[in-house]
């Protein structure tokens, strides 16, 4: 099984730095669906500890521009790592290769989402704040949030979007 996911233009989002970041994550994952079963730990581990390098920056990145440390974007990359490193854990003990390719599939296709819309909408926060990721430099300071963003940052985060699946879930229980 090979993985479907490979850069396009459709995936950059106007930010060398982040762009570059999801080219090589990318390059990670192909590695990994390539990989001999002697290496597929090692190559597994490679991507991630780029993912813990890539989410760390992305998650300063927001803590310094106005999202708060509990929006769903950090929490989406801190359960996305937790599960890749469980994932190793659990090939290491069972010899099961075939539950970490599935995962590494798996991973694919949610970067494939991820990256279209909450790192997108990141990179547009950033953008417009004329964000420098390589100093950390904010250009326009006047462009920040005067208070933290608490959802993603997309549509489907924002204050009525959640009252709306709220209602929506609700009524799915009272069925």
């Amino acid at each position: 099984m090979s993985s479907t996911l490979l850069w396009s233009d459709s995936l950059a989002l106007g930010l060398d730095v982040m762009d570059d970041t999801h080219r090589e994550f990318i390059a990670l994952l192909k590695q990994v669906d390539q990989a001999a079963e002697l290496d597929l730990l090692a190559s597994w581990q490679r991507v991630v500890d780029h993912a813990q390098d890539h989410f760390d920056r992305e998650d300063r990145w927001m803590r310094s521009t106005g999202f708060s440390s509990s929006n769903c974007h950090t929490m989406q990359h801190q359960v996305v790592l937790q599960v890749m490193r469980e994932v190793a854990v659990q090939v290491q003990q069972s010899k099961d290769s075939a539950m970490l390719r599935d995962m590494s599939q798996q991973l694919g296709q949610w970067f494939l989402h991820h990256a279209q819309s909450m790192d997108a909408a990141l990179a547009l926060h950033l953008r417009s704040a004329g964000f420098d990721p390589l100093t950390g430099i904010v250009n326009l300071p006047e462009a920040l949030p005067a208070d933290a963003i608490h959802g993603c940052g997309s549509s489907v985060c924002s204050p009525t979007a959640q009252a709306v699946a709220g209602a929506t879930a609700e009524a799915d229980v009272m069925r």
